[in-house]
């Protein structure tokens, strides 16, 4: 099932507001996101990088370690009123525009 930007921060905005305590304050949610990269890097370090996992150590993924950064990029954007489809079409703009010979393209031939 396709879903849009704007129907994933709807899905997250509808379970947030299931509870009294709502979103994070953005300080919190900047702080959870600082977490949630680190673990992230430490996945990509234990996959690609040359520091193994202790034996004891929990099984993760880097999947779910973006699924991760992925919801709280959504929460931090719905608590601040952010349309996430509207800031990845000003990235995508500045990118074409700024960047626009800045990478050597594939033939398309």
């Amino acid at each position: 099932m396709d879903r849009s930007l704007g129907d994933i921060q709807r899905e997250v905005d509808a379970y947030i507001s299931q509870f009294k305590e709502g979103y994070f304050s953005p300080l919190s949610m900047l702080a959870r996101m600082s977490e949630e990269v680190g673990e992230l890097a430490r996945e990509v370090n234990h996959q690609f990088g040359e520091k193994p996992k202790r034996a004891d150590e929990a099984e993760n993924s880097i999947e779910l370690e973006l699924g991760d950064i992925l919801f709280i990029t959504i929460c931090f954007a719905n608590s601040l009123g952010i349309d996430l489809t509207e800031a990845h079409d000003k990235v995508m703009h500045k990118f074409n525009t700024r960047d626009a010979g800045r990478w050597t393209m594939k033939n398309t031939d």
